[in-house]
């Protein structure tokens, strides 16, 4: 499992990157919304955990760039603020984001999600090359 975390806080990058390296994670990490998405392009990431509030490129931003390059990359956001009828949550659970975790939180069961998230992204790539298989047999059929 390939987990990206993005944050511009390096205290909270350095706690979860040792969490989840401790918990048999492969982490990259990245301060900013531009460095993770070159990541993204570069390399096979399972999951991207970001920060909400960051300067220059924020967390719904990331979230909907992820989305267009690729909608099967589960995202799960990251805030310190409590609930705001205009915050960017708001936005992006209209968006499709399934999950946002409150700081400050708890590991294990972050580690649970984030579990849950990949295999659930397995299970729909499975479906989706089924499916693709299932339509070329029918085309050469």
């Amino acid at each position: 499992m390939k987990i990206l975390i993005v944050d511009d806080d390096w205290n909270i990058l350095e706690y979860l990157k040792n969490i989840f390296i401790q918990s048999g994670m492969e982490v990259i990490i990245a301060d900013n919304g531009f460095d993770a998405l070159q990541y993204i392009r570069e390399q096979q990431i399972d999951l991207v955990l970001t920060d909400i509030a960051m300067p220059d490129m924020d967390g719904y931003e990331l979230y909907t760039q992820i989305m267009d390059y690729d909608d099967t990359i589960p995202v799960i956001m990251m805030t310190g603020f409590g609930y705001d009828p205009n915050h960017v949550v708001v936005r992006a659970k209209k968006d499709g984001l399934h999950d946002v975790v409150f700081k400050p939180f708890d590991p294990d069961k972050l580690i649970l999600l984030i579990k849950k998230r990949i295999e659930h992204r397995k299970r729909i790539n499975n479906v989706i090359k089924l499916k693709s298989n299932y339509h070329n047999k029918i085309w050469i059929s």
